[in-house]
């Protein structure tokens, strides 16, 4: 019995092996036909060769777009902690010890609140929320949701 099944495999192992040539010698052969027919940039088996490369690096791409665009997030929230609180500590300074307290007119602190609700307004906008009543924690699930949904 063990004899019949190794001749069983012996030949499925010849015809595997008779098939593998075989394409082998047809891929060879495509090859240098395209290589006469077509002119390098025109050749489709290196077309599809390049289409192959280019999808691989936009799927890294993205993916790259997405750590990127989560840690620039990231750096908004801890900017805007950090400089709210020490512009708060400042303010306190100011009055304790009697010196005018900087207001709302300070165009440094106007500027930056500015580029913070843009930057939110356009998370918004590429996440499909249009509302405008959420906090930055919000913003942070919309930027999340965004990036595994795109996923």
């Amino acid at each position: 019995m063990g004899y019949e099944y190794n001749q069983a495999t012996d030949g499925l192992m010849k015809l595997f092996t008779k098939a593998n040539h075989d394409l082998a010698m047809v891929h060879h052969r495509l090859e240098k036909e395209f290589q006469q027919v077509y002119p390098d940039n025109a050749n489709p088996m290196k077309l599809v060769s390049r289409i192959k490369k280019v999808q691989e690096d936009i799927s890294t791409l993205k993916g790259q777009c997405h750590e990127l665009l989560a840690a620039k997030q990231d750096l908004i929230d801890k900017a805007q902690i950090t400089l709210v609180e020490n512009r708060n500590s400042l303010q306190r300074m100011q009055a304790s010890v009697g010196i005018p307290v900087t207001g709302e007119d300070d165009a440094a602190f106007t500027n930056f609140k500015q580029v913070i609700e843009e930057w939110t307004a356009q998370v918004r906008s590429k996440t499909g929320d249009e509302t405008h009543d959420s906090d930055s924690g919000d913003i942070n699930k919309l930027l999340f949701s965004a990036i595994v949904q795109s996923n």
